[in-house]
């Protein structure tokens, strides 16, 4: 094998390495549950059929008290969102 092989093929095989390291070390410090990562309010569940087919164990939510947007891994809530009384 030529030494360009094998550097091409180190070269490529610690880049992926590094990709899958960031994922797996970027997934487990997404919070989970249904709070805000920013102001601990409860957030929103977004539909989203990209994320849902591209990444089953998160789920996009937004909170909006803060406005933040962002996924979150799936749990079961803490808290019991407050209901809504409509005003008379």
């Amino acid at each position: 094998m030529s030494d360009v092989v094998i550097f091409a093929l180190v070269f490529v095989g610690l880049f992926v390495l590094r990709g899958i390291a960031a994922t797996v070390f970027f997934y487990y410090i997404l919070p989970d549950g249904d709070r805000c990562p920013n102001c601990d309010a409860s957030t929103l569940h977004i539909q989203s059929r990209g994320w849902t087919f591209l990444v089953p164990g998160l789920r996009p939510s937004w909170c909006f008290e803060c406005d933040w947007y962002g996924l979150l891994r799936h749990s079961t809530p803490r808290h019991a969102p407050t209901p809504i009384v409509p005003a008379r």
